[in-house]
């Protein structure tokens, strides 16, 4: 082979490597990934029945990675038609971030049952959250069989609980510190409730693989309603965190309220009423905040830069509270069983929440399911999208409204209806295609003589405003289109490069 051909060779398969390297960073996926068969789209893990041991009754005593891990994984070989375990990703320091999914469906998605999930300690120091989400797994697949609402909650939810978002933080943190900061953080010194997207103030912290993993994961599953457990405090609080007013943020105590405030107030007061003590409001030691009904709008309380509840909430459409499980971070184990006892009861009540509101089935004319629709309750401007499967779900109080529907290539869809307290309401739409505009075939002018038209000065000012949404991600995608842009842009000067590369050796 000549030389010439040799390096044209390479040069073209170079071409490729560059072509195909830069798709796979645009779209943000690996290009041999292998598609999934589960809603999941993470691999679940097996275990063999003959060797896991089977899981033993779980201690109120504080449980480290190492048999955090041991623990799901026995859970999840002893209970396989109701747990499923999987890793969303990995810590700094390497610890996978485990979520157990309970359902009576764990490996299958059940079309129409809405996905809810758990997140704990994700400041490493603050470990109640962690053993009570624990203890969770373990109580709903131990009463399955005997307890009817545990039953009803597994047969028509999908519960995923993530005990540790901060595995590498715990592991530092220190049993019997209330206060201080030791292990809040994760291994890098980044606090991972400040480090999601803001929808009032651009957060320019560096992002951490743990909140990477969580925003992959809620773009993947379409939650529809979440809880974070903290502590330090005891109250429920709900979006939103941060507040348009940035100047004087950290010196007012204002609330921020989102459009759903009503559906958020209710959804805190659930939790804090089914607590033991947390409704009474009561403050942690002299001096300390009160809370009435035990609960606040967080910005209320103290407004704060890129936490998790907000983005859930704006970015994802899913109603997620923060839950402040106890005065103390880090307590004695010894109180654990107490925690228990006082939580319980709230943390299996709330999840039960989701089958609130107007769900249903988004379509075309010939039944096919319509993937990523975009719809909003009138009158409350954050918005949601349909599943893959066009499914739907909105959390509402009782009342009338009225939805709206937007697809592209379809014709926009108003509808009204009524939510009731007892069941949800089951509302189907059904959305009928956009015709095509008729294609105008361009006639022949009789020739005539006409002026010159004077040049129209056009004022910029003068057009319209872009109208604005509240969800950011569809914002985001017209830069990542324009980025493809530029660089399909550039390859096709490289191939013109080649196209007189061949003329030369040719």
């Amino acid at each position: 082979m000549k030389p010439a051909m040799w390096y044209l060779m390479m040069l073209v398969v170079g071409f490729f490597y560059v072509y195909l390297t830069a798709i796979q960073y645009i779209r943000g996926q690996e290009i041999h990934q292998p598609p999934s068969n589960y809603l999941l789209q993470y691999d679940p893990q097996y275990f063999d029945h003959n060797l896991v041991n089977p899981a033993p009754s779980l201690s109120f005593g504080y449980h480290n990675y190492s048999a955090m891990t041991d623990f799901l994984r026995a859970m999840s070989a002893t209970h396989p038609n109701l747990t499923a375990l999987y890793s969303i990703g990995k810590s700094v320091q390497g610890r996978d971030l485990w979520v157990m999914v309970v359902s009576s469906s764990p490996y299958q998605h059940i079309v129409g049952q809405p996905n809810v999930k758990y997140v704990a300690n994700m400041h490493g120091n603050e470990a109640v959250g962690r053993e009570m989400l624990l203890h969770l797994i373990e109580y709903l697949a131990k009463n399955y069989e005997t307890d009817e609402y545990v039953r009803w909650l597994l047969d028509n939810t999908r519960l995923h609980i993530m005990p540790s978002m901060n595995p590498d933080g715990f592991e530092v943190a220190k049993e019997g510190t209330c206060q201080g900061g030791q292990g809040r953080y994760n291994s890098r010194g980044f606090d991972l409730n400040r480090n999601f997207p803001d929808y009032f103030k651009q957060n320019n912290k560096r992002n951490q693989p743990e909140t990477e993993a969580v925003k992959q994961w809620v773009s993947k599953i379409q939650f529809v309603l979440s809880a974070n457990l903290h502590g330090g405090a005891l109250v429920a609080s709900y979006p939103f965190d941060n507040s348009p007013n940035t100047i004087f943020q950290q010196f007012t105590s204002t609330p921020s309220l989102t459009p759903d405030e009503d559906v958020f107030n209710h959804l805190a007061g659930v939790y804090s009423f089914s607590h033991a003590t947390m409704h009474l409001g009561l403050p942690c030691k002299p001096g300390a905040p009160t809370f009435t009904n035990g609960t606040t709008n967080g910005a209320a309380w103290y407004p704060l830069t890129g936490g998790m509840q907000d983005y859930n909430y704006v970015w994802h459409g899913c109603m997620d509270i923060t839950i402040e499980m106890s005065c103390c971070k880090y307590p004695m184990a010894s109180e654990l069983q107490k925690f228990w006892q006082d939580n319980r009861q709230a943390l299996v009540q709330y999840m039960g929440e989701v089958h609130r509101g107007v769900r249903g089935f988004v379509k075309d004319e010939q039944d096919r399911q319509v993937e990523g629709a975009s719809m909003k309750i009138r009158g409350r401007d954050v918005g949601f999208q349909t599943t893959k499967y066009g499914e739907y779900w909105r959390i509402l109080l009782p009342g009338r409204y009225t939805i709206e529907v937007y697809a592209a290539g379809h014709d926009p869809a108003v509808e009204d209806f009524t939510v009731v307290e007892t069941n949800p309401t089951l509302l189907n739409i059904t959305l009928r295609r956009t015709p095509p505009e008729p294609e105008v075939l361009p006639s022949q002018p009789e020739r005539q003589e006409l002026p010159l038209p004077q040049p129209i000065a056009v004022d910029r000012h003068d057009r319209p405003p872009r109208p604005s949404y509240i969800g950011g991600p569809n914002q985001l995608q017209g830069a990542g289109q324009k980025n493809q842009g530029g660089i399909m842009g550039f390859f096709s000067s490289v191939s013109d490069q080649i196209s007189n590369v061949f003329k030369i050796f040719g």
